[in-house]
């Protein structure tokens, strides 16, 4: 016997040839899985302000709804920001202005209910729109909570086709936002945390001390993702023979041992170069032995190096200096002309093999001249070639050759994007005119 497959259903068309409607349950499983999108694109950023976009966002396309909005409230429950969605002229919202927390839109912070309105313009606490503002006839909007705390106003208007709000779309509106409270939670303790990482980072770090008659600044910015303690480093200091003392570091691992290792090792390195004061590869040596008595060996490239004045006052500054691994040091001279210090003996990072021989080399600074030690985070891209970040480098700094170096370093920083994909360390020296030191 042969089986209308429309009879599994119950029935395919109704009568007249009129497509009947789904069954329930398959209407019920499309919105699930409409919803948990919805969720899941709300859960893929964890900034703040992205993630406030995106629940606006997935409010609308959840409900297929014209418009969308949502009000950050502060704690007093006043609107301090608006995120909207469908109004294309950023302009027009500008001059609209934020609401003023009274109306229809704060029923619902003040009741913590859903709010759900056929004819805005009937509605006893509608307070009209603002010119410019669109046209709003339906609403549906719900309470956004953080740990039972009122945190804005999520709400959507006027369906696309044009049908009022239905206790689904109410339904699937409030599941939304309870998601959304959990997400918009997860990531402002995420910002927490890069705060309180970044401001450990930069605790370890040192305060220069006045290398005159040289110049110097440093900058240190920890990479965009968690974790945000990483162990990059810059140290600088005046020798007891009158050596002014150069170091930028980079500790292998992106994890949260990296920072004290970090640590460990820069005090290390610092009480060797203080108690000795010799050639920076004998320095370098006695640092790999040091870390010996560590015993799971950390890892690190450097650079250290002494700069120094031949002859006096007057005299020619020379830079020497061991590299162990490290990306070589960039000299750039008043004429903007640039060059890579990199000799063909190249050490191994130190923690690796105490025996292993270290090499110094040294090289003229001339006068104005600018020295620049950084790690690996200011010009390595995951999507390309180091050479290429080293080049792009040398040439905004062959532009900034004498540019105060507050200003280079920050813009070294800054030149080519705002995410970081490791932490950066940069240490820039610049030598005085050839007149007496200062």
């Amino acid at each position: 016997m042969a089986h209308n497959p429309s009879q599994r259903w119950g029935r395919g068309r109704a009568r007249g040839g009129a497509v009947a409607r789904p069954p329930q349950r398959a209407l019920d499983r499309h919105r699930l899985r409409h919803l948990l999108d919805a969720v899941g694109a709300v859960s893929t950023d964890m900034e703040t302000r992205t993630v406030l976009h995106r629940i606006v966002e997935a409010a609308t396309d959840l409900v297929a709804a014209r418009y969308g909005a949502l009000g950050v409230l502060d704690e007093s429950g006043k609107v301090i920001d608006l995120i909207t969605v469908g109004i294309d002229d950023p302009k027009a919202c500008a001059v609209m202005g934020l609401p003023q927390g009274h109306g229809l839109l704060h029923t619902m912070v003040d009741d913590r209910e859903s709010l759900r309105v056929a004819d805005v313009s009937t509605h006893p606490r509608s307070a009209g729109f603002p010119p410019g503002h669109p046209v709003m006839r339906t609403l549906l909007g719900v309470p956004l909570m953080v740990r039972d705390t009122v945190y804005g106003d999520l709400y959507i208007a006027d369906k696309m086709d044009g049908t009022p709000f239905d206790d689904d779309d109410e339904g699937l509106l409030t599941a939304l936002a309870s998601a959304a409270g959990v997400s918009l939670e997860n990531a402002r303790l995420y910002e927490h945390l890069k705060r309180a990482a970044e401001h450990f980072q930069r605790r370890m770090l040192p305060v220069l001390p006045d290398l005159a008659p040289l110049q110097a600044a440093a900058r240190y910015e920890p990479a965009s993702e968690l974790p945000r303690l990483g162990g990059d480093w810059y140290d600088a200091m005046v020798l007891p023979d009158g050596a002014t003392c150069v170091v930028v570091g980079d500790v292998t691992g992106h994890n949260v041992e990296a920072a004290p290792l970090m640590g460990q090792i820069r005090n290390m390195l610092r009480a060797i170069a203080l108690d000795r004061c010799g050639p920076p590869d004998q320095v370098v040596s006695r640092l790999d032995r040091a870390l010996t008595m560590f015993a799971d060996l950390p890892t690190a490239t450097l650079v250290f190096g002494r700069i120094e004045r031949s002859g006096g006052e007057g005299g020619q500054y020379t830079f020497g200096w061991s590299n162990a691994g490290h990306l070589p040091p960039l000299l750039v001279g008043a004429d903007g002309g640039t060059r890579y210090l990199a000799p063909a003996r190249h050490g191994i990072p130190v923690g690796i093999e105490a025996s292993v021989p270290r090499f110094s080399h040294k090289h003229p600074l001339p006068p104005c001249s600018t020295l620049l030690l950084f790690t690996d985070g200011l010009v390595e891209r995951h999507d390309q070639d180091i050479d290429i970040g080293l080049d792009d480098l040398a040439e905004q700094a062959a532009r900034l050759a004498t540019a105060p170096l507050e200003e280079l370093c920050d813009a070294l920083i800054s030149r080519s994007r705002q995410v970081f994909d490791d932490d950066v360390a940069v240490l820039a020296l610049r030598t005085p005119s050839d007149g007496p030191a200062r």
